[in-house]
């Protein structure tokens, strides 16, 4: 008889490290760098920060640098493995592999894990960028190269550094997070050529109405800026975007 398996005890990762038991601790490195409560102590371990900050850029640049053209994806991780979002997320990592990009997500569950493992069933490259939370997500099992960030900045700028264009699946707040900020980095020119696409019409719908009939009336926007997105229900017309994008 095979005995019951044994029940997981808790788990934190922080950066390339592994907590378990009673190492693990309340709080992200994240949270202690920008939270100014507490002691004065911060004044003294700053400067090492840096250093760790710095790591995590190398790391990344690193590892990633030799990455061929890739596309980030953008998704809830409570998508659940049933619902239609999850589906769709899978089509679009294999359309975009068979295109020829990496597929570079979050890493972790829900609409990640179906980007990274319709891009990985599809034979192309998945790629998770995780970060430390306060609850553990882990990476996904269909990543095929992983790396663990302490801090949301560093992860960010791999997120849009090694990437040609971003997709966005419905989400909550970090994937709104993630969506703007590449907005905003489109608007600015601080990256060219750079495709927004919006999969989910009935979801997404309601965003692009707010932007059109309330940002550009009152002249927050220019009607430039809403042609920075594109909203669809079709992956091979998001595939299509972004690559009329890359040969251009």
């Amino acid at each position: 008889m095979t005995s019951p398996a044994e029940p997981q005890p808790p788990e934190k990762h922080r950066g390339p490290v592994v907590l378990r038991r009673d190492q693990v601790q309340t709080g992200t490195t994240d949270q202690r760098l920008l939270d100014s409560r507490g002691p004065s102590d911060w004044v003294h371990t700053d400067p090492w920060r840096v250093l760790r900050i710095q790591s995590e850029f190398v790391e990344g640049f690193g590892q990633l640098s030799e990455l061929p053209r890739a596309v980030s994806v953008f998704g809830s991780a409570r998508t659940s493995r049933e619902s239609p979002e999850y589906t769709i997320g899978r089509r679009l990592g294999a359309a975009l592999a068979e295109a020829g990009f990496a597929v570079i997500t979050g890493g972790g569950p829900g609409a990640m894990e179906a980007a990274n493992r319709g891009a990985q069933e599809a034979g192309g490259l998945s790629v998770g960028l995780g970060i430390e939370l306060p609850f553990e997500q882990g990476l996904n099992r269909w990543v095929d190269i992983g790396i663990n960030f302490r801090y949301f900045f560093a992860r960010k700028t791999m997120f849009v550094k090694y990437a040609q264009a971003f997709v966005i699946l419905p989400g909550g707040f970090g994937t709104l997070d993630e969506l703007f900020e590449a907005l905003t980095l489109v608007q600015t020119r601080k990256v060219t050529r750079f495709p927004v696409v919006l999969i989910g019409t009935a979801y997404w719908s309601g965003l692009v109405d707010w932007l059109r009939d309330t940002l550009l009336p009152s002249g927050k926007v220019n009607p430039a800026d809403l042609e920075l997105i594109t909203l669809t229900d079709d992956v091979d017309e998001a595939v299509g975007v972004i690559t009329a994008a890359a040969r251009s």
